[in-house]
């Protein structure tokens, strides 16, 4: 498991935990930042509870503190420390195991159909061209093909000189647009291999039962 993935998983862990999955819940709903003594106030929760249970929110990155604001409208000595105020992050967490990669697809799908309508050009032209460059842009700087593959979720494993891909990052997509949603994948696999240098291996389609479309063999 990468890391990234592995971080997902910590922050969405950090929520199983039910007062602090209720902490949390009463932070997003709000409509502005709020301080630990609102969210004390609110739940009836422990303010030292609260504080540790929101700070363990920030770390996960989950929530974020956006400023500190004096609640005692007094400023100078004896006014107290400013609270801290809190909000929900900008951080998406998305889990799946295994993984998938949708996002990523959406991304690529609608940048060709954008392209393609200023230019008039094939949409599958450019969204295999667009595929290759972004394969190329994830692989870049790694040492081999192997370390790009894991990041993003194929599963590589080497038998016999070729590298079979355990998993489909796109596989319910490719269930239900198969040839557009392969030569997609084959794009972005052949652009990882144009990204690290990998001149003895060769992209191509060889759909199996429970392995991804792609399979990289000898050049």
């Amino acid at each position: 498991m990468h890391k990234s993935q592995a971080g997902a998983l910590a922050a969405v862990a950090a929520l199983d935990e039910p007062t602090r999955r209720r902490l949390y819940e009463h932070v997003v709903r709000q409509p502005e930042p709020v301080s630990r003594d609102d969210v004390a106030e609110a739940l009836a929760v422990p303010r030292a509870t609260v504080a540790f249970h929101l700070d363990r929110l920030v770390a996960e990155q989950l929530l974020v503190v956006v400023g500190h604001e004096r609640r005692s409208g007094r400023s100078g000595p004896g006014a107290g420390r400013p609270a801290k105020l809190y909000r929900r992050s900008d951080r998406h967490v998305s889990v799946s195991l295994p993984e998938r990669q949708y996002e990523l697809a959406g991304e690529l799908l609608a940048d060709a159909v954008e392209e393609a309508d200023e230019t008039g050009r094939s949409p599958r032209e450019i969204l295999g061209r667009r595929a290759r460059e972004h394969g190329a842009e994830l692989a870049a700087g790694a040492s081999d093909v192997l370390g790009p593959l894991e990041e993003h979720g194929f599963e590589p494993r080497v038998e016999g000189g070729e590298v079979l891909l355990g998993n489909c990052p796109f596989q319910r997509l490719a269930r239900t647009h198969t040839r557009l949603v392969c030569e997609m994948n084959l794009g972005l696999l052949e652009g990882m291999l144009a990204g690290v240098g990998e001149c003895g291996l060769r992209a191509r389609l060889d759909p199996r039962p429970g392995l991804c479309c792609v399979r990289l063999g000898p050049a």
